[in-house]
């Protein structure tokens, strides 16, 4: 079975924001077999709208379109959607009584007859309560296709795949079963490990696929099969996996089950029982975010400075002035003397501290531009490492997030 994704609206195509429904829509999808066929973003226009609706019927047996559900003018979805159908809208009563109670209860600001027309539905269409929102989800049967428009808003459009159109979909199709087993690496690049993996590679039954996926500072192996027993499919998969580890064992750091690494991480320290704290220079705080946007991080999280200042680095974690004067800021010494004081600082069993030169000019004591030192203090010991992150600032700086994750995440593993 296929489908296809439809993103509607033109802050798309102008770059004004990034499409991150259309990545979430296609892992649900693939979770539960559902190939993706094809991934467009089109304007809100009808002649459009229509045309990706008959471009997308002949290739999917699932269309599934996100966006152009608000209350304003220039949101003509469900319009469209009634001409594409041969439809009209309707009033529908319940979906208005919800629309006013989220005025009464969330909304400053009185509610208008704008408002109220999202009440106004296809006749035709089986609708999809939208819990969060004032703009329902639609379900259409057209030719034995099915056709779903849902809100372009990512939280509500996430809430109606899980809650209302995945299980309307498992219910009415028998899908096959899909598993991924995703091997983490640091360290080496794509192209060397394809040639050190090269004979395992060969040897891969034709029902599981291999995928290489580069990131900055990573490589991620995912190995990929399909068939109508999860328990076949997950045995052949892992006995793969295991054939594998011994042969980049040293740049191997654990197995990813759809999930970030600060995720992976969060999980071990509660298991463990547990904290992890941060003092970031160059990171400017990016890895304490990737960590508290996660719920539940206040577990194991205790905290982080950002001292991107020399005098905060003394003031905030007791990093002697003298330290600096003699090492510079962007050294060994400073890194480990940021994570102790960090560690200390928040009684944490874990501490990680970044600090560096993520450009774009030479600073302190001529330091190249993507030097970056990254220390972990642990209750074992205090281990610090030096890289050249390159010199894209921006890089730089998501980079070292990645680097600081992934040795972390080995240490705990080794511990």
């Amino acid at each position: 079975m296929k489908a296809e994704l439809i993103s509607i609206g033109d802050e798309i195509l102008i770059g004004q924001i990034v499409n991150t429904n259309s990545v979430f829509l296609a892992k649900q999808f693939n979770r539960i077999g559902v190939e993706i066929a094809q991934i467009t973003a089109i304007s809100d226009q009808k002649n459009v709208i229509i045309d990706a609706l008959d471009q997308a019927r002949k290739r999917a047996d699932i269309i599934i379109i996100t966006g152009g559900l608000g209350p304003t003018k220039d949101d003509l979805t469900k319009h469209t959607l009634c001409e594409y159908f041969n439809d009209q809208l309707v009033k529908n009563e319940a979906v208005l009584l919800h629309i006013e109670n989220i005025f009464k209860k969330y909304v400053n600001t009185p509610i208008n007859e704008m408002n109220r027309a999202q009440a106004n539905l296809p006749s035709k269409a089986i609708l999809l309560h939208n819990k969060y929102g004032t703009a329902a989800g639609m379900w259409f049967l057209d030719q034995g296709q099915i056709f779903i428009s849902l809100p372009g808003v990512p939280y509500e459009m996430k809430a109606l795949i899980n809650d209302e159109v995945l299980p309307k979909i498992k219910e009415q199709f028998v899908l096959p079963a899909i598993y991924h087993k995703t091997i983490m690496t640091y360290g080496l690049g794509e192209s060397a490990i394809a040639e050190r993996i090269e004979k395992w590679e060969e040897g891969l039954p034709k029902d599981i696929k291999l995928a290489y996926l580069p990131s900055l500072g990573r490589v991620r192996l995912r190995l990929s099969s399909s068939g109508v027993d999860m328990a076949i499919i997950k045995k052949a998969v892992d006995i793969q996996v295991k054939k594998v580890i011994p042969l980049i064992k040293d740049i191997y750091y654990g197995t990813e089950e759809d999930k970030p690494i600060e995720v992976l991480i969060g999980e071990k320290l509660i298991e463990k029982g547990q904290t992890l704290s941060c003092a970031e220079s160059c990171t400017g705080g990016a890895i304490a975010t990737r960590i508290t946007a996660n719920s539940g991080a206040s577990q194991y999280f205790s905290g982080s400075a950002v001292t991107y200042s020399p005098s905060s680095k003394t003031k905030l974690l007791g990093v002697p002035k003298s330290l600096m004067d003699q090492n510079g800021l962007v050294s060994f010494a400073v890194a480990e003397a940021m994570a102790i004081g960090a560690k200390k600082n928040y009684r944490s069993d874990f501490a990680i501290a970044t600090t560096g030169n993520a450009g774009p000019s030479k600073v302190d004591q001529g330091q190249d531009v993507g030097t970056v030192y990254i220390a972990i203090a642990s209750p074992e010991k205090l281990e610090s490492f030096k890289f050249n992150m390159g010199n894209n600032r921006t890089r730089v700086i998501h980079k070292t997030v990645n680097q600081a994750f992934e040795i972390l995440f080995r240490i705990m593993l080794n511990s």
